[in-house]
């Protein structure tokens, strides 16, 4: 008997620290930054070219595409929306229509704006934030994670665990899923999410994990 040999999975997986891995594990959405590839399925140095980075459903109208279609787009795909958020994408506002409005409601209750913001405006915020524009990589900040809202992703400042913040404990972040509830990490830790998006949780905006 022949075994068929597995395809080694594709750089498309995005962790909360904002790097894209190859990764057997499957997520629960997906999204896009713009074309991060070349002719041979492998992403290049630049990958943070467009300020528009989104969050999408995995299943839209039974459309079927090419995750890595030459010159076009590179399908990304997260364990959940928390997970995206982390790295700085927003909800699609064509795919997700209802989340995207309800996460424009939240962010114009959390910056007073007299009006709901619209995708650029918000883009243009969130690229600042999450990348340096020197180096490229993903901006943190020290946070006492006590005073985070349910969705916010920290790095424990002692042991570098990466979690997520939901209901007063830390849930362990890993590709396959979330490990046991442990406590909080007390003193500094390092906040992953960008300040615009904990602002927007803060403000009422529940996002989607996985179980």
């Amino acid at each position: 008997m022949t075994r068929m040999s597995r395809p080694s999975p594709l750089q498309n997986r995005v962790w909360p620290t904002g790097e894209i891995l190859a990764h057997p594990a499957r997520g629960t959405m997906m999204g896009n930054r713009g074309c991060l590839h070349g002719s041979g399925s492998e992403l290049g140095v630049t990958r943070w070219r467009s300020k528009l980075w989104i969050c999408c459903v995995l299943d839209w109208k039974g459309w079927q595409r090419d995750v890595m279609p030459p010159g076009r787009w590179t399908a990304l795909f997260f364990l959940d929306e928390v997970t995206a958020l982390a790295a700085g994408h927003r909800p699609c506002a064509y795919c997700r229509r209802a989340d995207y409005v309800a996460f424009t409601e939240a962010w114009q209750a959390a910056a007073g704006l007299p009006e709901r913001p619209r995708a650029a405006h918000m883009d243009t915020i969130l690229h600042a934030e999450r990348v340096e524009s020197r180096t490229r990589r993903q901006i943190t900040r020290p946070v006492d994670a006590s005073t985070l809202p349910d969705g916010a992703m920290i790095r424990s400042g002692t042991d570098g665990v990466v979690g997520l913040v939901w209901s007063g404990q830390l849930l362990p972040w890993s590709p396959e899923g979330y490990g046991d509830a442990v406590a909080l990490p007390a003193g500094v830790a390092e906040l992953l999410t960008p300040p615009s998006i904990v602002a927007a949780l803060r403000a009422g905006y529940r996002p989607q994990r996985a179980a």
